[in-house]
């Protein structure tokens, strides 16, 4: 790679942000396109992140992602905010237009897109949902979106659930409840989809969620995990004759999304997803 005055530059905020993946994916996409830029990951402390958006303007940076955690708080700092950033009060994806900076959350929309290509149909459908946190409002929000008619959510932390559920009952029938099996056992009764969002499966001694063996057959069940590629839940469900989704296709196109709205281009999503395989599983998933 040439980097010359004329190299346009990208990169992403967070603390710790050493292990993020983005700049395999974005440097490779911009290889592919032949857009001269490059994408560098920048370690922001918390206390330092005013001042780091500053230098965001000051040095002409024209894009970022952000990262825990930085997603919520960064929203004061910027100057608009896209309509699903807005909702979710959450961004990880900005864009510098002369010193003007809009963020963005392309979580949802990656998350969407991968269920796309998954041929995995939302609409009417009942949703299980584990965890509370960052990502389960992007995810929540996005099944809502996709045209899921209940969205149930489970989780240890009530309270956090409760709030999570307060904001995405604003888009769609959502109800709230603890962790517990006796609920989990009702739930599962009736449900055509289980997503998890918690990082429960990361590691090999993880406790399970519930009793994977209640699973109903034939349904389908997403863990936004992507690494091990086959978790503890996906693995049962398989057993069980359901439709698998792992984390991958969101990580991918949450990237995509953010490099279409950089760059105005269609993102080489296929490109992407090959150098991520290759860092995680060496090419086979």
């Amino acid at each position: 790679m040439k980097v010359t005055g004329k190299t346009a530059v990208y990169g992403i905020f967070g603390y710790p942000v050493k292990h993020s993946l983005s700049p395999l994916m974005q440097n490779a996409a911009f290889r592919e396109l032949g857009i001269d830029a490059v994408y560098v990951p920048f370690e922001v402390p918390p206390e330092s992140l005013k001042e780091a958006v500053d230098g965001v303007r000051a040095l002409g940076i024209k894009g970022l992602n952000v990262t825990v955690p930085h997603k919520e708080r960064i929203v004061e700092f910027l100057d608009y905010l896209s309509d699903d950033a807005e909702i979710l009060s959450a961004v990880n994806t900005v864009k510098n237009e002369n010193g003007r900076l809009t963020g963005y959350n392309t979580d949802a929309e990656g998350f969407l897109r991968s269920l796309l290509e998954e041929g995995v149909d939302l609409e009417g459908k009942r949703a299980l949902m584990f965890g509370a946190g960052g990502a389960a409002r992007a995810v929540g929000y996005a099944l809502l979106k996709g045209g899921v008619k209940f969205l149930n959510i489970v989780n240890r932390n009530f309270p956090r659930a409760k709030a999570v559920g307060e904001l995405l009952g604003k888009r769609g029938n959502v109800l709230v409840y603890p962790l517990k099996e006796s609920t989990v056992d009702i739930l599962l009764k009736d449900i055509d989809l289980i997503v998890n969002t918690t990082s429960v499966g990361m590691k090999p001694e993880d406790p399970v969620l519930f009793d994977y063996s209640k699973i109903p057959e034939g349904i389908t069940v997403i863990d936004i995990i992507y690494n091990p590629p086959e978790t503890p839940l996906l693995k049962s469900a398989r057993k069980k004759g359901c439709k698998t989704v792992n984390g991958l296709g969101m990580l991918v196109h949450q990237g995509a999304v953010a490099f279409e709205i950089w760059t105005g281009e269609k993102a080489p999503v296929e490109t992407m997803r090959a150098v991520l395989k290759r860092e995680l599983y060496g090419g086979n998933p």
